[in-house]
């Protein structure tokens, strides 16, 4: 169902593959999380991203690679090879320094969840604070789908860096996109904090960005309150910037991967044994020369 997205998990993998032990392990490429806090004993799948709800174990996801959501016509394959898109960005992040961006929020999105609402209604009564508007997504059939007005024109992510402040909301599970935002050395507006990726934890609320209720009843006030206290927007912004620069490059996100599945077999309780006749539906062997990985991709909710 997802070549793309198992591609850019077994990328990282066989760049690691010769420095793992033997291991087994099941890795859900779906975009929702797998595990129920109730579940009982503990199922350990791999996922890109979960909510306090659900015990999966997060890895980074495919998108560093490839699989990334396809949006067209600027990303007709989707997000992927996030070094490429760190050269990008911060090329476009060194035209726009603080001082030249537009001093407004803004937003470019499909409506994957009614919590986005608020922006693009606050967008269309107060247009000099907030830029934000919906684009068509696979399921838009009429302008109902884009709250009654024609859908936007996709704004491809180098150019979300004109602007000072940028918001990310959550989609079907965590958005794709924080990272990148980050890169343009504007202020992230992070909405809600339930979906999290591997690497949010370390990243602090007004430290590397400004956090927002998911209900966005506090996002004028945050918006006049930055645009009145300009150097330490600034100082957030930077700060928020250097945290993906230095943390998020792509052989962080392999010694990730490393790390991760190295403690991971630790865990097991039995030793991986290579069987020549190993045969699982929607799933897959990895191997080196000296060493294998036997990994069942979760690819619908009922393959356990």
């Amino acid at each position: 169902m997802f070549p793309a997205r198992c591609s850019g998990v077994e990328h990282f993998i066989l760049e690691i593959i010769d420095r793992l032990p033997d291991v087994e392990m099941v890795i859900n490429v779906r975009d929702y999380p797998q595990v129920p806090g109730w579940v009982q004993p503990v199922l350990p799948v791999l996922s890109f991203s979960k909510t306090p709800d659900y015990r999966d174990i997060m890895y980074p996801a495919w998108t560093f690679w490839e699989g990334g959501p396809a949006v067209w016509p600027i990303y007709p394959t989707g997000l992927g090879r996030w070094d490429l898109m760190r050269d990008d960005l911060q090329k476009s992040a060194a035209q726009w320094p603080w001082k030249r961006k537009s001093s407004k929020g803004f937003f470019r999105g499909s409506r994957t969840s009614a919590e986005r609402d608020p922006l693009i209604l606050l967008s269309r009564q107060e247009p000099d604070l907030v830029d934000a508007q919906y684009t068509k997504n696979q399921a838009w059939r009429s302008e109902k789908d884009t709250l009654g007005s024609p859908p936007a024109k996709e704004i491809p992510l180098a150019d979300h860096c004109e602007y000072k402040y940028l918001f990310n909301f959550r989609g079907v599970a965590a958005s794709f996109r924080l990272k990148h935002l980050f890169m343009c050395g504007s202020l992230v507006f992070h909405v809600g904090d339930e979906w999290v990726e591997f690497f949010y934890p370390k990243l602090r609320p007004w430290v590397h960005y400004i956090p927002v209720k998911q209900d966005l009843s506090d996002v004028r006030e945050l918006l006049q309150f930055v645009k009145e206290n300009d150097v330490a927007a600034e100082s957030i912004a930077k700060r928020g910037q250097d945290f993906i620069l230095d943390h998020l490059r792509m052989e962080d996100v392999s010694c990730y991967w490393e790390k991760l599945l190295t403690d991971f077999s630790q865990q097991l309780k039995y030793k991986p044994k290579r069987r020549k006749n190993y045969r699982v539906k929607g799933g897959t062997g990895i191997y080196s020369s000296n060493h294998f990985i036997i990994v069942v991709v979760i690819v619908n909710c009922s393959d356990f």
